[in-house]
């Protein structure tokens, strides 16, 4: 961060002021002014915490799409396909059993499993031929995503969390002000918060993952020169089996939280796989960090696209990626 301030000192004052300016609409009470030029302050507080929840949920899946494309150079774009199905299997296993939680392990653990088969049947076999592997992992998908509709047909699934995720939370956040002088706190729903809170969790410890543990070394070590890290006694295709099963459990993971904030239907599949490649290309290939930034830009984009500008607010996600290629061609937090 000092670094960054240092080299960009303009770009840093400029962050700071949006950021202070965005602090102040959110806990300050609005002028009449204000609320006439944007609207209300409830809508424009839940359309920013919308933003960021379902950045966090992005996220989620593109935490896993970043460990196996980013780091690894493996075009997996059979990973949406994984999110949906764990999301099924999670659905499946929670409905069977009474337990949300149950069902979100499944998931993990079945999708993981799929992701170690992918590596070891496919990948291993094409190393190096990207082409290759986009095929491949194209028709996987279109596969996959006709099985999955004819076991669980065109309709919309929906599981619910546990009690205690139910209801809504109220914020320190004021909506407005009385006549008698009280203030309106703002309620949000306690589950979004939740996902907000699993997706920090989740980025803290695969950054600490990757760069504080031997295995995270090992991992970026074989991605530089793999022949030097098998020369010192390393089993690098067993490093990777577990990258890519990691990141497709992330994968399946996030298709039970998503599931559960969202729905699970036919074509969700097909959503969170671009999601996931818009975010790895804003954030920067391989970067936790990057991934983080990135989910978090477009989730906003898309809230307050929604929001504000319904008619073109899918502008606004593709616009922030052209803006990053055309600056930034490697990602806001990608490598040279």
């Amino acid at each position: 961060m000092r670094q960054f301030v240092e080299r960009h000192t303009f770009w840093a004052i400029v962050i700071f002021l949006i950021a202070a300016a965005f602090l102040w609409m959110i806990f300050a009470v609005w002028p009449d002014w204000l609320e006439d030029a944007i609207g209300r302050k409830k809508t424009f507080v839940n359309t920013f915490l919308n933003g960021i929840t379902l950045g966090g949920l992005y996220f989620l899946v593109a935490s896993g799409f970043t460990l196996v494309f980013g780091l690894m150079r493996n075009v997996n774009l059979a990973h949406g396909s994984m999110y949906l199905l764990g999301a099924y299997i999670g659905y499946e296993v929670a409905e069977a059993s009474g337990s949300w939680f149950l069902g979100l392990a499944v998931a993990f653990l079945a999708i993981a499993a799929s992701g170690i088969l992918l590596q070891v049947l496919i990948f291993r076999r094409m190393e190096g031929d990207d082409l290759r592997q986009t095929l491949v992992t194209i028709g996987i998908s279109i596969i996959a995503a006709d099985l999955m509709l004819a076991v669980w047909t065109g309709t919309t699934y929906q599981f619910a969390p546990p009690e205690w995720l139910f209801g809504a939370a109220t914020l320190p956040v004021i909506s407005t002000l009385k006549s008698s002088g009280d203030a309106v706190f703002i309620k949000y729903p306690v589950y979004r918060l939740a996902v907000l809170a699993v997706a920090v969790a989740v980025g803290i410890a695969l950054w600490l993952f990757l760069n504080r543990t031997r295995i995270g070394m090992m991992i970026r070590a074989g991605v530089n020169d793999r022949d030097m890290l098998a020369a010192s006694g390393v089993n690098v295709q067993l490093v990777f089996a577990l990258v890519f099963a990691i990141g497709a459990g992330l994968a399946g993971f996030a298709g039970v939280i998503g599931g559960t904030a969202l729905s699970i239907a036919p074509g969700e599949d097909i959503r969170y796989l671009l999601a996931s490649l818009i975010v790895v290309i804003v954030g920067g290939l391989g970067s936790v960090t990057g991934a983080a930034i990135g989910a978090l830009l477009i989730g906003l984009a898309e809230q307050f696209g929604l929001a504000y500008f319904p008619t073109y607010g899918v502008v606004l996600t593709f616009l922030i990626m052209v803006v990053t290629l055309a600056v930034r061609p490697q990602g806001i937090m990608g490598g040279r």
